[in-house]
């Protein structure tokens, strides 16, 4: 069956405060590709555009921030759970994408901007294929906006040492985000959204990013309501921690690139690339000295630290918030297909790992927890996020007016025998891109888990409740009662459901960290 595809050089058009843009039609949505909201030279904080006569298109996906893992190193793996796009990178990555049903500048819709995952290293706005907005668009009825901002040594290098104009390059990734927000609250009305209902939600690296907004007063009144997916990271966590100085991490960097006396300058004329391969190097070396180097944002006045070490921001009392996890996130259980493992020898593994008496007790508080779930699961229960979304979830709700609402989800997926909820498998649900995404159609169920998961989210992008007709009711949390819907084949909300394991377990398993270890160097490829 064809679909409508509209794209004449005088129609779609969108006025910004700087221009008109010219998109595409197709399928009931309008695409607006690659605008660049922002420009910002190396190390320094974001600036807006320069204004332009007649029209730009905005037809193509924007240029990805480079990355040491990007498309010249990366190996394909995992690719049937977590299906990646590539596309040419530039640290001038500042670029976003719109996708609605209308042009209508009254049209006062819901507005949801994308964060993408990849910690604060990685990522992209169109990386993975379910990042795309226009089913959001067209079925849901809400503007989704998705965008690219710099990551890594472009984006939280901390040269603050080098100059004034410096002085918040720690949180230059950040501050790329804040003006993208800036960008919509200017100009998403020409593309029919409502810049005082705007939604932020974010993944991962993207859900940490997310929360970080939160936590920073520049972004006050920028967005009214927050989703935090599998994204609650303390500062303290190996993905962001960081033990060397921005000057030590620097002076590394400059000697990986010719300069041991140390000359500024070579950072900033090093084309991007080489910067990249550079800080690889360098890091590698800090790291071997006993140093852990992590990307992320940092506390300094400009950003207020993580809500649950520091409380929470004035301006972000009042925003209702979302936060969720997966099942099993990041785990590998060593068992390859549980469910073809006989019952009778489920809990013999566990014992055998665990002990009689923990192994025991484990596995009575796991069927407590997760009735009907394979038991073997336990041997991957998240200890990442699941603890520190708690942590932050009862921190806000001492301190906000605004409602915090809780979810897990649990769904086992019909791959290898039979897999349950890892990280980033909620995302096509989300985005309402499930049937899209192979590995994510089951026969009678993805349909109906889709509706109850998706619309959870617009309508609280839409109202601030995530609350419809296809799910039972979803209570915010209290100090008391923590609230988690839990989304598997039907939803259902159950009370403190986990606290007794999340206790029990933490006492016979190290805190989950997440490390990254030094990597061998391999002879220097280029010529610099």
């Amino acid at each position: 069956m064809t679909k409508s595809f509209i794209c004449r050089t005088d129609w779609p058009l969108a006025e910004t405060d700087k221009g008109i843009l010219r998109g595409f039609f197709y399928d009931g949505v309008y695409q607006f590709r690659g605008i660049k909201y922002a420009d910002a030279d190396r190390f320094e904080q974001p600036r807006p555009v320069k204004p332009w006569d007649g029209i730009k298109d905005a037809l193509d996906y924007g240029l990805n921030c480079p990355s040491p893992e990007g498309p010249r190193t990366r190996q394909p793996q995992g690719e049937i759970r977590v299906p990646h796009r590539f596309w040419p990178e530039d640290e001038h990555c500042q670029f976003l994408n719109v996708f609605t049903n209308t042009l209508d500048p009254n049209a006062n819709k819901a507005v949801m901007v994308w964060l993408h995952g990849g910690g604060y290293s990685g990522g992209s706005a169109i990386e993975i294929s379910y990042y795309d907005g226009d089913n959001l668009a067209r079925n849901e009825d809400v503007v989704c906006v998705t965008l690219n901002h710099r990551l890594n040594v472009l984006g939280f290098l901390d040269v603050s040492a080098y100059g004034e104009k410096y002085a918040n390059s720690v949180n230059a990734g950040m501050a790329d985000i804040v003006a993208a927000l800036q960008w919509v609250h200017d100009n998403i009305r020409s593309f029919g959204g409502n810049p005082n209902n705007v939604t932020i939600f974010g993944q991962s690296g993207g859900g940490g990013k997310v929360s970080a907004l939160e936590q920073i007063p520049a972004a006050a009144g920028l967005f009214h309501k927050a989703i935090v997916m599998s994204g609650s990271i303390p500062d303290d966590d190996g993905l962001v921690y960081t033990t060397a100085t921005g000057k030590q991490i620097a002076e590394a960097i400059m000697e990986e690139l010719g300069s041991p006396e140390h000359d500024f300058n070579v950072l900033l004329e090093a084309p991007a690339m080489v910067l990249e391969i550079a800080m690889g190097r360098a890091l590698n070396n800090l790291k071997k000295e006993g140093y852990a180097i992590g990307w992320g944002p940092q506390k300094n006045g400009w950003y207020e630290g993580y809500v649950a070490y520091n409380g929470v921001s004035e301006h972000s009392k009042n925003i209702p918030t979302i936060f969720g996890t997966e099942l099993c996130e990041f785990g590998r259980n060593p068992i390859n297909d549980l469910n073809a493992v006989p019952e009778k020898e489920r809990e013999q593994i566990i014992i055998d790992k665990y002990g009689k008496e923990d192994g025991t007790k484990l596995i009575e508080l796991y069927k407590k927890a997760y009735p009907g779930v394979n038991i073997l699961n336990v041997l991957t229960l998240d200890m990442m996020f699941r603890p520190t979304t708690k942590d932050m979830i009862r921190r806000r709700v001492k301190e906000c007016t605004a409602p915090n609402y809780n979810y897990i989800m649990t769904l086992e997926f019909p791959v290898d025998g039979g897999k349950r909820a890892w990280h980033c498998a909620d995302i096509p649900f989300a985005f309402g891109n499930a049937l899209e995404t192979p590995l994510c159609n089951i026969e009678g169920v993805t349909e109906h888990v889709q509706d109850q998961f998706c619309k959870a989210f617009t309508n609280f992008a839409k109202t601030g409740n995530p609350n419809h007709a296809l799910l039972p009711e979803w209570k915010p949390c209290t100090e008391d009662e923590l609230v988690t819907m839990i989304f598997d084949t039907d939803a259902d909300a159950r009370v403190n459901f986990d606290d007794e394991l999340m206790a029990f377990y933490s006492t016979i398993n190290p805190k989950f960290a997440m490390k990254f270890p030094a990597k061998e160097n391999v002879k220097k490829r280029w010529l610099y």
